[in-house]
């Protein structure tokens, strides 16, 4: 098929979505679909070809452009994204590779008008913050974010300053006719920089949403989400028979919803720690609501990340409620006991309550006397050190109310949706690293130390301080631990 065939055969009138950002002229247009949804074949035929074809010639009747195709690491630059462009664009563009400098390819073919595409596209890898140094020396006119959720937002903001700057009647007779970035995108999250921007889009920015090629069902006899492939998804039409059925078998509920549904959530490549968990029975649809009959019990893990996990226990039915949450970034004890102290008085002002920490918390450094522990009782927050510290009883303490039933028949532990990093730990993020090693998925042995893992272990913390932990290990009813420690806000 020639390059005038190809840009005709594009705007199949099934995929209506796909078809407005093919034809976007916005400075920035990012499409957010399912896999199997046409996006990245959608945006090199879409608008990727088109800005090409669309710039101004100069008086030699060439129409010039260069532009930069990023990705998030080098080895899905090289499988995907630069072999995508290539089985689209064939022998039309000449690809370099090897040596110092990046993948480059070069484009050049003649318009029924005489005039001739000559353009180059450079393939990134940034996929760190300090990748934005890569992108200060060039100047172009465009820029293609291929699974632009994974790029950070600095490479994203560096690269909105770069394009437009090529051509221009110094460097080849004739100004750019259009500049911007285009972008497909996998869903993201809530927390994820896009949300905001795709929530409310800046004055020359557009999203599109594909619907998803899977949709809700349902709920099967365990609690969990059924699926069905949709009536709605786009590309539908070139992709093998049953694709879809296939692509759900043996995945967990949040991987099909935020990978072929469509919907916004978090998912992450590791083995989650509490597989117990299921998000739609676990979290209720409304955030849980502070009982103030109820003291507030305080788990607390330390570190350079010190995070509290906040809980309440309905003895009536027998259940813990994650309630809330308090976490920080580089912050030491000295500054977190005060600041969520703090926390604690402005929004639960009039609450008793107590806590259990990570039992490390209890010792002194080498260069200070004080223990993290003792810090937070001086700031009028009673922590005390949990009983163990031994990995299985902590897990232990979170998975088995997780797999109870509460007396009302309902989960023996539940998550408020205000709990948004215990929540988001719960579905991955609190997880254990796949190695990379040959042969059948292997794991690390330990949950890896992330940003989740600092709260969800304070979680661990308190169930465990609150005799979870021992009710696992002899198969008995949980003993909610003594209540000494109270305090009044």
């Amino acid at each position: 098929m020639s390059i005038h065939e190809l840009v005709v055969a594009v705007g199949d009138p099934r995929n209506p979505v796909l078809n407005r950002y093919m034809s976007s002229n916005a400075r920035v247009s990012i499409i957010r679909g399912p896999l199997g949804s046409g996006k990245t074949v959608g945006t090199i035929t879409g608008p990727l070809m088109r800005h090409m074809i669309e710039q101004e010639p100069n008086a030699q009747g060439v129409r010039p452009t260069k532009g930069l195709a990023v990705r998030n690491t080098y080895a899905d630059l090289m499988q995907t994204t630069l072999a995508d462009f290539q089985h689209v664009f064939g022998d039309v563009a000449k690809v370099k590779r090897g040596g110092l400098e990046p993948p480059t390819a070069h484009v050049s073919f003649g318009l029924q008008d005489g005039t001739r595409v000559e353009s180059e596209l450079v393939f990134l890898a940034l996929d760190r913050e300090d990748s934005v140094r890569k992108l200060r020396g060039y100047n172009i006119s465009f820029v293609w974010m291929n699974e632009t959720k994974e790029l950070q937002k600095a490479v994203f903001d560096m690269a909105d300053l770069r394009h437009g700057r090529y051509p221009s009647i110094a460097s080849e007779g004739v100004n750019c006719t259009w500049h911007g970035i285009m972008g497909d995108s996998n869903s993201w999250d809530e927390d994820h920089w896009l949300w905001p921007l795709a929530t409310n889009p800046p004055d020359g920015w557009e999203f599109f949403h594909q619907p998803g090629g899977v949709e809700r069902d349902g709920l099967n006899n365990d609690g969990s989400v059924r699926w069905r492939p949709s009536e709605y998804a786009e590309n539908a039409a070139n992709l093998p028979d049953g694709y879809y059925e296939r692509g759900m078998a043996g995945k967990d509920e949040s991987w099909i919803a935020v990978n072929l549904g469509n919907e916004y959530g978090f998912t992450v490549e590791g083995e989650p720690v509490w597989r117990e968990f299921i998000d739609t029975v676990h979290v209720p649809e409304h955030p849980i609501a502070y009982d103030q009959e109820l003291p507030l019990l305080l788990g607390v893990d330390f570190g350079r990340t010190p995070a509290c996990a906040i809980v309440q226990y309905q003895p009536a039915v027998g259940r813990y409620l994650v309630i809330d949450e308090f976490v920080s970034e580089d912050m030491s004890a000295s500054v977190f006991a005060p600041e969520l102290r703090a926390y604690l008085g402005r929004e639960y002002p009039r609450a008793t309550f107590r806590g259990w920490g990570d039992p490390a918390g209890d010792r002194a450094g080498q260069t200070v006397e004080t223990t993290p522990i003792q810090v937070l009782n001086a700031a009028g927050i009673p922590v005390q050190p949990a009983p163990t510290n031994e990995m299985l009883l902590r897990r232990s303490a979170v998975i088995a109310p997780l797999k109870r039933m509460a007396m009302d028949g309902r989960p023996a532990l539940m998550i408020s949706s205000r709990a948004r990093t215990i929540r988001k730990g719960a579905n991955g993020g609190f997880c254990y690293r796949k190695l990379k090693v040959s042969g059948d998925a292997r794991y690390a042995e330990t949950p890896d130390k992330n940003f989740y893992s600092h709260v969800c272990e304070a979680l661990e913390y308190v169930l465990l301080g609150e005799g979870e932990g021992v009710a696992t290990l002899h198969h008995a009813a949980p003993d909610v631990g003594p209540r000494q420690f109270e305090a009044d806000m």
